[in-house]
């Protein structure tokens, strides 16, 4: 989540001198801003069924759950089935910011890959239906961007203020908005179960939304896109990155300010319990378990010069690390922007650059 521009302009740049003074001030609030975010996320969260074991049952459990997860990442394309391309319903919404709007619905056609979690997965009706919005000009087909939110986020009023809509339509690209599992129209009452401090949510959280993601890039190409290529925000930067690792149709991928892994996420967040030798023990055991949806993992089948990964510099949700490990697996050099994870201060310079990455791609008129 970022604070939200209600204008789709690109900030103006800065003289030097008024950059280095926005750049020290700016600085300490965006790591301000994430530290007291991070703070509010811990105490309000939901601290379930893995919360209350202590260190031995969580190592015990997460024992228990190797072998499916083992023999999941054995079989990886078995894992992440090719579904056909789903049957969307657009429902015309008029114009948002001036541009052609369209609310896409359809049936998720998600199975659950877990047998233990599965009833409790599947017991939120509202995620059953996979929903996204697109943005489109008449006229002929043209290069879709897929862009994906962070956690508790998800709702297209929000979204559409938190990403540059209008600047990329105006460039050449259509939108899409699309929502990821138990988030916004998703979403019950309550903390979304996915991501989950339960392994076995959050994998089949990352499972059901590349089966929804691989379905929406089918209909787009079929309705005459001639390139789809995936921005990702934090969580949504994780999704994207995953993505990459299992749909080879894409044409570029670009995860910004990332999550790059759950277990270094868990362990960063004081998430693993009792001794340092058992918390070690059990972060080891997450990262098999997370192995088959973990996008460092499985190589990257977006061709190389498709790829970007940008960082926030003064990130303290998602740390500059994170970007780090995606940017050596995806081999390319790591870009960053000045600001945070919440104060996206600078990030208009950020967009300026995928305006050329994607320009240099042919998707984006060069004008950025």
């Amino acid at each position: 989540m970022v604070n939200p521009t209600s204008r789709h302009r690109l900030p103006r740049r800065r003289t030097p001198l008024a950059t280095r003074a926005a750049h020290r001030v700016g600085a300490g609030l965006a790591t301000s801003f994430d530290r007291a975010f991070g703070a509010w996320a811990l105490r309000t969260a939901d601290h379930g069924r893995v919360e209350a074991l202590d260190a031995d049952a969580r190592i015990a459990a997460l024992e228990a759950s190797l072998a499916r997860y083992d023999e999941a990442f054995s079989a990886r394309a078995e894992f992440f089935p090719e579904l056909p391309t789903p049957d969307i319903r657009a429902r015309a919404m008029g114009l948002r910011f001036g541009k052609p709007a369209f609310d896409l619905t359809w049936q998720s056609g998600y199975a659950p890959f877990c047998p233990t979690a599965g009833s409790r997965y599947q017991s939120h009706a509202e995620n059953h239906v996979a929903h996204a919005r697109l943005f489109s000009r008449p006229g002929a087909p043209r290069p879709a961007v897929i862009l994906l939110h962070g956690y508790l986020t998800g709702p297209y009023r929000l979204e559409e203020r938190l990403w540059p809509v209008r600047w990329l339509v105006d460039r050449g690209l259509d939108v899409v908005l699309p929502v990821l599992p138990h988030h916004g129209p998703r979403k019950a009452k309550g903390r979304p179960p996915f991501p989950d401090a339960d392994p076995r949510f959050t994998v089949e959280g990352f499972r059901q939304a590349i089966g929804d993601l691989r379905g929406l890039t089918s209909w787009l190409l079929a309705r005459g896109a001639p390139a789809v290529g995936a921005v990702g925000m934090s969580l949504g930067g994780y999704t994207s990155a995953l993505l990459a690792t299992v749909d080879p149709r894409l044409d570029f991928v670009i995860p910004m300010i990332p999550l790059a892994s759950v277990p270094d996420f868990a362990r960063e967040r004081g998430k693993l319990a009792g001794t340092l030798a058992q918390q070690d023990t059990q972060y080891r055991l997450l990262e098999r378990i997370y192995r088959v949806v973990s996008p460092l993992d499985s190589p990257v089948l977006v061709p190389r010069d498709g790829r970007m990964v940008i960082a926030a510099a003064h990130d303290r949700i998602c740390p500059v690390r994170h970007a780090e490990r995606l940017a050596d697996h995806f081999e390319v050099e790591l870009r960053r922007f000045h600001g945070g994870h919440m104060m996206q201060l600078g990030r208009g310079d950020a967009w300026r650059r995928i305006g050329r990455f994607l320009a240099q791609r042919g998707h984006l008129t060069p004008k950025v």
